[in-house]
């Protein structure tokens, strides 16, 4: 069964691509005061990328904080990131530097709330990598 974990920000751009796979998700929370999610299975991480094009602040800080739990990270499977073309070279840099740091897959990129083509290509490739898992 696909599993998803996801970051979005108050815009809620990922979050809106994610309701569209129409998988089980569960959100790291965006502000300090909410519960902090730890996971109990296997997941993939799907990310926007912050920064403006710069490599430092690339990864949200609460996606660096929900990877910095050990038992957390020991279920990622892969990442996925979204970003805007607008950011050059640095776009989708969070999904680069988070499977570089974790040794996962860097599965696809989408830009800002991704298209339908990019929902159809995230789900079925979804289902086609927890199937071989």
């Amino acid at each position: 069964m696909v599993n998803i974990v996801y970051f979005s920000s108050a815009t809620n751009n990922t979050q809106r691509f994610v309701e569209k796979l129409g998988f089980p998700a569960k959100r790291i929370p965006l502000y300090p005061y909410e519960d902090f999610l730890e996971v109990d299975e296997e997941y993939v991480l799907i990310v926007p990328t912050y920064g403006g094009g710069n490599e430092r602040g690339a990864v949200p800080k609460q996606v660096i904080k929900f990877l910095n739990n050990e038992k957390n990270r020991s279920f990622i499977r892969g990442v996925i990131s979204g970003g805007n073309t607008n950011f050059g070279e640095a776009y989708c840099l969070a999904g680069d530097i988070i499977s570089a740091k974790t040794h996962v897959p860097h599965m696809y990129k989408f830009e800002l709330l991704g298209t339908p083509l990019d929902v159809q290509k995230v789900r079925k490739g979804l289902e086609e990598f927890w199937t071989r898992l």
